[in-house]
């Protein structure tokens, strides 16, 4: 049954990669990446990494890419534009595919020659036993690198605070915008002028 469903959501997630490269409308492409994240996030769930799992859902699904999607789809794309400019960026499409295939077969070279020694982990750094994966970091997260962990969150505070100030906007009524509240609160003799003019003179505006 793992088995079956390793190379289930292996097949799903190399069609579904496939397809956000090869789509030619950008929010297809969109969707294929989501379907390739959650694909990714099944095969996390059978090597028993939940938390990676959960977050490619709830961080890469729920927020990157709907981002993306709703980028894609308030932009006026000209199709057009894309198919042309494709000839001309070929090259160098295919200079960084084939730089992506070497570090690959370099990787793969690398790995059957033995893994390097990078030391043996301490102690306390052992997974606890009869724990969950998420539970481990968060025990970790929670002990050793709880100041670490709090400086992070108050650096994103501080960062999303400055976001805001700079991006903030006194709005100022643009001309031709309606006024709502004056508009409700205009009595009649003051939307209307009655003018009587004489023959051959005309209204003043």
């Amino acid at each position: 049954m793992q088995v079956f469903a390793f190379y289930l959501f292996a097949v799903l997630m190399i069609a579904s990669a496939v397809l956000v490269v090869m789509a030619r409308n950008p929010v297809h492409s969109v969707l294929w990446l989501i379907l390739a994240f959650f694909n990714a996030a099944g095969l996390m769930v059978l090597v028993g990494a939940e938390f990676i799992a959960m977050l490619l859902v709830i961080v890469y699904v729920g927020a990157v890419a709907v981002l993306f999607l709703f980028v894609v789809m308030m932009l006026n794309i000209d199709f057009s534009t894309l198919r042309s400019g494709f000839m001309k960026n070929a090259p160098l499409g295919v200079a960084i595919a084939l730089i992506l295939l070497a570090e690959l077969v370099f990787g793969i070279g690398a790995w059957r020659a033995g893994g390097l020694d990078l030391g043996q982990p301490l102690g306390d750094a052992a997974t606890m036993a009869g724990v969950s994966n998420t539970k481990a970091i968060g025990a970790l997260l929670y002990s050793r690198y709880l100041f670490l962990f709090e400086t992070a969150g108050i650096i994103l505070l501080v960062a999303m605070i400055g976001a805001i100030v700079l991006t903030h906007r006194e709005k100022r009524a643009s001309r031709g915008q309606q006024n709502i509240s004056r508009q409700v609160n205009r009595r009649p003799q003051d939307a209307t002028v009655m003018r009587q003019p004489t023959v051959g003179e005309g209204v003043e505006l």
